[in-house]
Formats: C-alpha cells, structure tokens, sequence
C-alpha cells in the first residue's frame, strides 16, 4: 500500500504542481487535484486515505475529520 501512495503522489500533475508532500497536497480542494494529469477515481482514493492516515485531508474536506 505505501507504494501505491508512493506513485499516486508521484503521479505527472502533482509532480507538475510542485506537490511533494502530503500536507502541501492537503492545501488542495479534491476537485483540483483531480483535475490533474494522472488523477482518476483510484489515484484520487489512494490519495484521500493516505492523507487520512496523517490526520489530514483535502482541504474541502477538512471540516469532516474527527477533531483531536
């Protein structure tokens, strides 16, 4: 799994976007990630747990993580 969050973070767009970590990715509304060059439905699943892993999420989802 983590080498699937690998790639998908390593995906054209996002290397294009200059996104390198999950948190810059985390600035992002999911509608524009997935706007990007490389990112279906799968590249966009693997994304959003991987940052929900971290605690975070893409920023028009923010508002629905369990508060810490």
């Amino acid at each position: 799994a983590e080498g699937m969050k690998r790639k998908a973070l390593n995906a054209e767009g996002i290397e294009a976007a200059g996104i390198a970590t999950l948190e810059q990715l985390s600035q992002f509304k999911q509608s524009e990630i997935a706007k990007l060059h490389g990112m279906g439905p799968k590249a966009i699943g693997i994304l959003q747990q991987a940052l929900a892993a971290k605690g975070l999420a893409f920023a028009d989802e923010a508002d629905t993580l369990p508060r810490k």
